[in-house]
């Protein structure tokens, strides 16, 4: 047999004079994890062939045959029927080689107009968007778990930390919504990196367009995108929106790992301040006394997971030249496994927030150690005409005073306080209790339980919008 009539094992294989080996096969397939795009992979196949056959590339009938043998082909996957190859190297070329055994030569002119380079862009595109819809979804279940929480423990007074220290009385309530806070910038994010995923780089081809009178507009419009990208080079070669997407994921997970550490620490014996109920917790197995809390812990191991994986792809696309480089294979499992990550993350979170329980009583008793209305006090003094810095200078001598005496500043007498400036008057213990101090910042983002109650009562009116 003459070179010229030999065939190789692959669909692109014209060029070539001999089979790929066999570890060159394994090591260059990505069957294995981009299987996992195989319906996005459908439906822009469907989108493209009913384009096809409007500017008269295939016929009607043709097209017909197209649709009715990738609907058979979604199917036989669901049902865990499709034999994956990975001779066929991915979940392009394996759905096509099914496509023309079931259909015969009308699905080898499926590929008409389009290449692998533009086809895996856009099957990204698609199963992102996919994901970041869900994702959102999930960011609102959180949202309101920690709506529902914040709402129960408005009035619960804890100690506010700087430098993990006892600072000034605040709210549980109140540093509940300041998570929630967090999420609300996290969600914003999602929504802004989704307008960047949502354009269609279907038709940029290999690199350069096609020849073919194709109609972007078109296969935009069937598939949900905003529009078609604009320059066919960078169309193929852009991983900006995983590279978005994956710092935006980096950054909830950064939030969830900073919940995660006060969670640990706050069901701790030594803190107490949570119950978290014993479905999101494991046991040790040689200490029969242990509860650990698992569900937090493991988030705030996994958000360096997902810090990795946004390193790698940054890393992966800092010495491309343009266009499409076999590197790009290299963008999936990264970028799924922070779809994993966060999907779960975020899950365990919104299941588990709402279920926390409050140790009313030790909250309490840590916000009174610390001198924590310590800040109250110069203020009041501020209100007799004292000048700030002075009255910092006052509260400080006062503060001094007491971790001698082992007293804390609303434990003092009023002569005890007079000794360091008698503009203090008995009115004082107003403001040096726990309750007046949270109560006095009734202004919008203050710890009053009242405005806590308000900052609820708006997210919740936000969410109602947003779910309408």
């Amino acid at each position: 047999m003459s070179d010229v009539n030999k065939t190789t094992n692959q669909q692109w294989g014209g060029r070539f004079s001999e089979p790929v080996d066999a570890f060159v096969a394994r090591f260059t397939a990505s069957v294995e994890f981009d299987q996992r795009m195989a319906k996005q992979d459908i439906q822009g196949s469907i989108a493209h062939g009913k384009m096809l056959a409007s500017v008269g590339v295939l016929t009607e009938e043709e097209c017909d045959q197209i649709i009715q043998g990738l609907t058979e082909i979604e199917e036989e996957i669901a049902r865990g029927e499709f034999e994956w190859s990975i001779e066929l190297e991915d979940v392009h070329m394996n759905i096509e080689a099914r496509l023309t055994q079931k259909i015969g030569i009308t699905g080898k002119k499926l590929h008409t107009g389009r290449s692998r380079n533009d086809q895996v862009a856009t099957d990204i595109r698609l199963y992102m968007r996919d994901e970041v819809d869900f994702l959102l979804d999930e960011v609102t279940r959180l949202q309101q778990g920690i709506l529902s929480l914040a709402e129960k423990e408005a009035d619960t007074i804890m100690p506010g930390f700087t430098h993990l220290q006892t600072a000034q009385p605040v709210t549980f309530g109140h540093h509940l919504m300041a998570w929630y806070e967090m999420m609300q910038r996290d969600y914003e994010r999602l929504m802004d990196c989704r307008k960047r995923i949502n354009i269609l780089p279907l038709g940029a081809a290999a690199l350069a367009g096609t020849t073919y009178p194709i109609d972007r507009n078109m296969t935009a419009e069937l598939l949900g995108f905003e529009r078609p990208t604009y320059n066919s080079l960078d169309s193929v070669s852009d991983r900006d929106f995983a590279i978005e997407f994956t710092s935006a994921a980096s950054i909830i997970m950064m939030h969830m790992s900073r919940w995660a550490e006060e969670m640990v620490m706050w069901a701790s014996a030594q803190f107490n301040f949570i119950y978290l109920p014993d479905r999101f917790c494991t046991g040790s197995s040689i200490m029969p006394q242990k509860k650990n809390p698992d569900v937090p812990e493991l988030v705030r191991g996994k958000t360096g997971r997902v810090y990795g994986h946004l390193m790698g792809l940054l890393t992966l696309m800092k010495s491309q030249c343009l266009a499409y480089n076999k590197d790009n294979q290299e963008d999936k499992e990264p970028l799924f496994d922070t779809v994993d990550t966060l999907k779960g993350s975020l899950r365990a979170f919104a299941d588990m927030i709402p279920a926390i329980e409050s140790r009313k009583e030790h909250m309490y008793e840590a916000a009174r150690r610390g001198f924590s209305t310590a800040t109250d006090l110069a203020d009041y003094l501020v209100g007799q005409g004292v000048a700030f810095r002075d009255a910092h200078e006052v509260v400080g001598k006062a503060v001094g005073y007491g971790v001698k005496e082992g007293k804390d500043l609303s434990e003092m007498t009023l002569e005890e306080l007079q000794a360091f400036g008698d503009m203090i008057k008995s009115d004082v213990f107003d403001v040096l209790t726990l309750e007046g101090s949270v109560a006095a910042r009734d202004h919008i983002g203050g710890t009053a339980p009242a405005q806590v109650l308000a900052a609820v009562a708006r997210a919740k009116t936000e969410l109602e919008a947003r779910l309408a």
